[in-house]
């Protein structure tokens, strides 16, 4: 029985298992006339794309839904929760495509990056990286559902 992962099972697991089965046939063929390091990076490279794609992706989920739980203007709201919506899409297609991604998410990094970006985006209604948290305020469940979004802290501006 063939029990290695599928292309079509978990994208990222599935270069990773390449890149290894590549580097093991480049020990045993060395007189071979490929160069199976660079072509196992190059394979590996796609798997790490998929992960910077779904932390690009859940960086601005928090970012917006920062900005959206945070400012009191009343402005932007929708274009906010449009990027939401299209970047938890692209965040649960990369998960549905290589499901070993989630074991891998770094989520703090993704809430220092969306925090820093939500910041430099309220200051001008005088909110500062201070007054947003330290610490991502939403599991990944939340930031996955199109259904959940967070309370508005300023309902009456």
């Amino acid at each position: 029985m063939d029990n290695r992962i599928g292309y079509d099972t978990d994208f990222l697991a599935w270069t990773e298992e390449q890149a290894r089965l590549l580097r093991d046939a480049a020990r045993e063929r060395p007189n071979m006339p490929i160069d199976w390091d660079q072509v196992a990076e190059e394979i590996e490279s796609m798997g790490r794309s998929e992960a910077n794609a779904l932390t690009s992706a859940l960086t601005r989920v928090i970012e917006h839904l920062l900005k959206l739980e945070h400012s009191p203007a009343q402005g932007p709201r929708a274009g906010w929760r449009r990027s939401v919506r299209e970047h938890r899409n692209q965040a649960n297609d990369a998960l549905e495509a290589s499901p070993s991604l989630r074991g891998k998410l770094d989520l703090a990094k993704c809430h220092r990056r969306g925090r820093a970006f939500a910041a430099d985006g309220l200051e001008q209604d005088g909110i500062t990286a201070a007054d947003l948290p330290l610490d991502c305020p939403y599991t990944l469940d939340q930031l996955l559902d199109d259904e959940w979004w967070p309370a508005h802290r300023h309902p009456s501006a």
